[in-house]
């Protein structure tokens, strides 16, 4: 373990600066923490989380994946992808880096896509714990543990100090690559972070929706759940705008358009959501047709879809920002209060 007072924090941005970009969660002008690229005299957020998550860094919302250059009858295939180099992303939490394994299960699995692997191989994740979980936080009912944030290196600030720990090779490297900037922990910075672990677990005990039931969402119990009478009463308020599908960090749906630029072709990837009437419409239609299918369907997919086919594990994260961001207050949670505890 590592450590460097919270004081000389940008020392050790300028520092990694120097060889590859930096991100980190800095307040924008609305108070609000979103992840930017460091540059002196940027300062890193107090947030408990920003905005939009980190999944921008591998999966970003749009990005261009190859031209079509045409003259006459004559088409040239253009490969126009991005060079990918060395980055860092510091401060991410327990949630967020929890969501890039759901979504190494979707994008790292054949046919890989080269794209997000390319991204992930070059991505270096510092994570922090959470200090001061929010009320809409819910991270541990899925087995996340705020207190231990697990990435390339996990990070817990106590006492104005920054306490690092490598856990992966990625990590070991970052670590000796700094080693100017960063100190050797000195003895106390193990019982201070098993402390600051034991107070985090203390307050996620003590979380709103720490109880929640999520026993019902099992394979066995699909057409039951599909079926429920419930979801017309769930679905009914619901405005099908994506606000809830464009902040979480664990939505994988996207698109693929094309673009006449006058002189080609551009074909762009971007995110899409399941909750949109056009959503995955085809030549014949749309194959949910109603707004109570597409809510449905989202939900279904976190809860009962994804975790049938990836060993129970549930497609959400507990962040939390779809209970805050959604403009009429339905989300996972009431979902599964009112489907889970039948």
């Amino acid at each position: 373990m590592v450590q460097i007072s919270v004081a000389e924090l940008n020392k050790l941005f300028a520092a990694i600066a120097e060889k590859q970009d930096v991100y980190l969660p800095v307040d924008n002008s609305a108070g609000q923490a979103e992840f930017k690229k460091w540059q002196q005299g940027d300062v890193l957020s107090s947030a408990l989380n920003t905005i939009r998550s980190a999944k921008d860094f591998f999966f970003p919302q749009t990005e261009n994946i190859v031209d079509f250059k045409m003259e006459g009858k004559n088409i040239d295939v253009v490969e126009n992808r991005d060079d990918v180099e060395d980055f860092v992303v510091f401060g991410v939490k327990a949630c967020d880096a929890a969501s890039f394994g759901i979504l190494d299960k979707v994008f790292l699995v054949d046919p890989v896509d080269s794209f997000y692997k390319n991204r992930r191989e070059h991505g270096t994740i510092i994570t922090l714990a959470c200090t001061k979980p929010a009320a809409t936080c819910f991270c541990s009912l899925f087995g996340i543990d705020a207190a231990n944030p697990l990435g390339d290196v996990s990070g817990w600030i106590a006492d104005e100090i920054l306490y690092l720990e490598p856990q992966t090779d990625k990590g070991r490297i970052f670590v000796d690559s700094f080693a100017s900037v960063l100190a050797a922990a000195d003895g106390k910075a193990t019982s201070v972070v098993e402390e600051q672990k034991k107070e985090i677990a203390e307050k996620m005990k003590k979380q709103s929706f720490a109880n929640l039931k999520k026993d019902r969402f099992k394979p066995e119990n699909l057409l039951d759940i599909f079926n429920d009478s419930a979801w017309a009463s769930l679905s009914e308020a619901c405005l099908g705008c994506g606000t809830c599908t464009f902040v979480c960090p664990t939505c994988q749906c996207y698109d693929i358009r094309d673009f006449d630029t006058g002189h080609g072709i551009k074909r762009f990837r971007c995110w899409d959501s399941c909750m949109y009437s056009d959503f995955t419409k085809m030549a014949h239609g749309n194959p949910r047709l109603t707004q109570l299918e597409r809510f449905r369907q989202r939900f279904m997919h976190k809860l009962v879809y994804f975790p049938s086919n990836n060993e129970g594990q549930f497609g959400c994260v507990g962040c939390g920002r779809c209970l805050v961001k959604c403009p009429i207050s339905m989300n996972i949670v009431k979902v599964m209060k009112t489907l889970g505890d039948k």
